[in-house]
């Protein structure tokens, strides 16, 4: 385990080894953001407020969504403490993301379908953060195969996983799945003629569906009826996703011309 870059090549700085790689992820994401945004001729300035919108929500839900883990509350941290030093969920990230664009998209107006845009985006982000998460977390639960982690004493006792057993790289499959989503993103389906904001969709969905079989490789507490929290929270979403993906199909509405508002089509209303 590495906590610092100092302990990944001795000739990096002592930065935080998990922040370095989340901010490295939201600079690329930033890139991929600007470089489809100026591809699908979006011009409209409010654009930046659901970026702040995203950000804020995504900080703010990945903190609370991991704080009243306990029954009992004297077992939980302060919710100061939560936000400066708890742990963050990415999941509940992913959520306040989601909520913070659709907040932003209400203060400001802003009336068009915005997925599309994130979708790439955040597929890259995840991809380069969880580079962090597998040099510094728990790897998962043990495994016999021949790529499994082995942890020495002071990287398991820091990690809370056992000593000298080969362990999943879980990690690792999730930075595999997130590339492989970007690409199938951005080299295919965002040439599809799919409704406005719908890739956003079905990567979330295909997320969802991949973390809850991970999850019983990532060695997370078990909560209830041999599920993680993680798990729990995706029994419930899955099937909503689900649910607006075959209405969506039924109605017509997941191609390009089943009627979603984009930026084009609001300002080809304006000009009629």
């Amino acid at each position: 385990m590495f906590p610092t870059l100092s302990d990944l090549l001795p000739w990096l700085p002592p930065l935080d080894t998990h922040s370095t790689f989340v901010a490295l992820g939201l600079l690329a994401a930033g890139g991929v953001f600007l470089i489809e945004k100026r591809r699908r001729g979006v011009t409209d300035h409010r654009i930046a407020y659901l970026v702040l919108g995203a950000l804020i929500g995504a900080a703010v839900l990945s903190r609370l969504g991991t704080w009243a883990q306990h029954l009992d509350p004297s077992q939980n941290l302060s919710l100061l403490e939560q936000f400066t030093r708890g742990n963050a969920s990415m999941l509940s990230a992913l959520v306040g993301a989601w909520l913070g664009v659709h907040i932003a998209k209400l203060i400001c107006r802003y009336p068009a379908r915005s997925g599309d845009l994130f979708a790439p985006a955040v597929a890259l982000a995840m991809a380069i953060g969880r580079i962090g998460c597998l040099l510094t977390e728990q790897p998962g639960t043990p495994t016999g195969a021949s790529w499994g982690v082995v942890l020495d004493a002071d990287a398991a006792a820091r990690t809370g996983s056992p000593a000298g057993v080969p362990l999943h790289p879980s990690f690792a499959y999730e930075i595999v799945f997130h590339l492989a989503a970007f690409a199938v993103l951005w080299f295919w389906l965002r040439h599809r003629p799919i409704a406005a904001g719908e890739t956003l969709t079905l990567y979330i969905a295909a997320y969802a569906v991949f973390r809850f079989a991970v999850e019983f490789v990532r060695g997370n507490e078990v909560a209830w009826m041999g599920l993680t929290r993680p798990q729990l929270f995706l029994l419930v979403t899955i099937p909503l996703l689900a649910g607006r993906m075959v209405w969506m199909l039924r109605t017509g509405r997941f191609r390009a011309d089943g009627g979603a508002v984009t930026e084009r089509s609001v300002r080809d209303e304006q000009h009629a």
